[in-house]
């Protein structure tokens, strides 16, 4: 039996303005990253975040980002390798806080968009990510981009690492996400993100922008809260795995 962990970007609204369909989405996923403050996330948030996250009995991760609310942390700043290590054990710390109050444990970490994406390509940026996982919890999984400097990074330090694909987007053929500006990068049709998804988990290739099929490593599959249709696309994407001899669970470590 095949394995694979589903996940989902939650708990990142913040203040007033509320983040629709986590408690729907929870209930399909195995995993979720939720935000810690930088990049979406306020106190109240992460605490009921994590109140339906142990309802519903997910893995629950830290989604750290950069400081950047107006931008939702998607837009690329320059930080020194001392901030980027600062800025995660700062935002793993606060929402361990909020797990260890629930009487349980964090599960994994992974870096935001702008944040993961740099760090995807930028081996010493990763590096910097890597190290303050471990120095906060070495028994932390540290979840990237599948193939990346990130999950290099992971091994060279002897962290657990998850390599990431995601059903939702499109890739280059340097595997990398194609960027969010760019037509066609984000998929929103169920029935191309559960064909696209079954390929990657069972065969290990995914078929990029422009036709061509790279091979791709899959620990964990995320599919985007804010993806149109996402509660219904997590739901069925589950159900479509199952029926075809994949199993859903949650990440190993």
């Amino acid at each position: 039996m095949i394995e694979v962990d589903l996940n989902s970007d939650l708990g990142e609204g913040f203040g007033i303005y509320k983040a629709i369909g986590d408690e729907e989405i929870m209930k399909d996923v195995t995993s979720v990253n939720i935000a810690c403050g930088f990049h979406a996330g306020d106190p109240l948030t992460m605490e009921r975040s994590v109140d339906l996250a142990v309802k519903y009995g997910v893995a629950i991760g830290a989604h750290p980002g950069l400081p950047d609310l107006m931008g939702f942390g998607r837009r690329e700043i320059k930080v020194t390798l001392q901030e980027a290590r600062a800025y995660v054990m700062y935002q793993i710390g606060a929402l361990a806080a909020f797990v260890r109050a629930h009487g349980k444990k964090l599960h994994h970490v992974k870096p935001h968009g702008a944040l993961y994406n740099m760090a995807a390509r930028d081996h010493d940026l990763a590096l910097a990510i890597a190290k303050a996982v471990r120095d906060v919890d070495e028994n932390l999984i540290l979840v990237g981009l599948s193939g990346s400097q990130i999950i290099k990074a992971a091994n060279e330090l002897g962290i657990e690492a998850a390599n990431e694909a995601f059903a939702d987007r499109a890739y280059l053929p340097n595997g990398e996400l194609v960027p969010r500006g760019v037509k066609g990068s984000v998929i929103d049709n169920v029935e191309e993100i559960s064909e696209r998804a079954l390929e990657m988990v069972k065969n290990g290739k995914v078929t990029t922008i422009d036709g061509s099929v790279i091979e791709i490593e899959v620990d964990t599959i995320c599919v985007h809260s804010d993806t149109p249709n996402s509660m219904d696309i997590v739901k069925k994407l589950r159900n479509f795995l199952s029926s075809n001899g994949i199993e859903v669970e949650k990440m190993n470590r």
